[in-house]
């Protein structure tokens, strides 16, 4: 009987979610706190490359010999060659519930003089997190997807990045981040765009499936949401909530410009209130020219030369000055992004001129918008 009500209960509760056909899922709209992925860096060699590595480099040299000596070897530093061998940073993220034994992806990077890492071998690495304690052992064989070439008269030819290479499942993890998810009276959710209305939208639509008090809007950011006292029942309670769907609420109006790039973007809220714009553009023309005079020579009756005259040059610059024809357009009150669009398209500017009109617009008070420039 239990069981039967539990199935009708969840069947009621997709049946609420799936009639919000145009709302986002809280999975995509929220990250949960506590639950998130940690950073870990390690420094290793590599060995095996076809003469691209290190070679003199010093530390690699010692790297090399520290890595001998723990086999009971004792080697001098100056007998040793780099060149089939490079100093690496080893970076990788290591992914929150993952449990010992499981594996990871790992990315090499090469820190010294080494030209490519293809062909190599990484040596076993510990990777260390931001305490300094190893939670994952590094080992295997560098995928490298660049490659590079040099000819005898130094000129040379690299296609992708020869110095980076990646190993799948190339780490073995050896030690677990503790994670407050099993021990939690509450689950805090932090919106990725933090908004008041949507936040306050998150905790009606919670509590609608759940009853009223489980989940309360914090800020504008974070939504926190009373978890079940048994831990068996928390992962059940995770799919039920991260699936429930939210109608976000309209975002600011802004407009961004990517100065560099040209780039411009002008957000779907974007209003103008009554104004008027014209524009035109300057023309100044520059054009510089020389002209020369030849000379003359006068013969008397008998052929004789009277009278001879060098040839002459002198500058001619000519410079005009005028101004094409100003369009102008007028935005009435209420006006929407597709009519400033359409607007603007219709005088045919280039993104430098949108620029310019848009902070006109701004400077009058009639762009109702935020203008960041990136």
């Amino acid at each position: 009987m239990k069981i039967s009500k539990l199935i009708l209960l969840i069947s009621f509760i997709f049946s609420l979610i799936s009639n919000q056909l145009m709302a986002d899922r809280l999975k995509d709209m929220v990250s949960f706190a506590g639950i998130r992925s940690n950073q870990l860096m390690g420094y290793g060699i590599v060995v095996g490359l076809d003469g691209t590595g290190d070679s003199s480099l010093a530390l690699t040299l010692q790297s090399m010999q520290s890595t001998i000596s723990q086999f009971g070897m004792n080697v001098d530093a100056g007998s040793l060659s780099g060149k089939n061998s490079a100093a690496v940073m080893v970076t990788a993220d290591l992914d929150p519930f993952i449990k010992v034994g499981q594996k990871i992806g790992i990315t090499v990077s090469s820190m010294g003089k080494a030209k490519s890492l293809r062909g190599g071998t990484l040596l076993m690495t510990p990777l260390k997190g931001a305490n300094g304690q190893t939670y994952a052992i590094a080992q295997g064989n560098l995928a490298v997807g660049g490659f590079g070439v040099e000819g005898a008269d130094g000129s040379s030819m690299s296609v992708n990045i020869p110095t980076v290479g990646t190993i799948a499942n190339g780490a073995t993890v050896e030690r677990m981040v503790e994670a407050p998810f099993i021990n939690s009276k509450n689950f805090v959710m932090n919106l990725n765009q933090g908004d008041f209305t949507t936040a306050n939208r998150v905790s009606e639509e919670i509590n609608k499936v759940f009853g009223p008090n489980v989940a309360k809007a914090l800020d504008h950011t974070s939504i926190s949401v009373r978890a079940p006292k048994d831990p068996s029942q928390k992962v059940s309670f995770m799919s039920l909530l991260e699936n429930i769907e939210v109608e976000p609420a309209s975002p600011i109006a802004k407009v961004v410009v990517n100065a560099r790039t040209g780039t411009i973007v002008i957000g779907g809220d974007v209003r103008v209130t009554p104004a008027a714009v014209s524009h035109g553009s300057l023309t100044v023309k520059v054009s510089e020219d020389t002209n020369t005079t030849p000379g003359q020579t006068l013969y008397d009756d008998a052929g004789n030369v009277t009278t001879a005259t060098a040839a002459t040059t002198e500058a001619d610059s000519k410079v005009e000055a005028g101004a094409d024809t100003a369009s102008a357009f007028v935005f009435d009150a209420g006006t929407s992004l597709a009519d400033v669009v359409d607007a603007i398209n219709a005088i045919g500017t280039t993104s430098a001129d949108l620029v310019a009109i848009l902070e006109a617009l701004r400077a009058a008070g009639a762009l109702r918008a935020q203008m960041i420039i990136i």
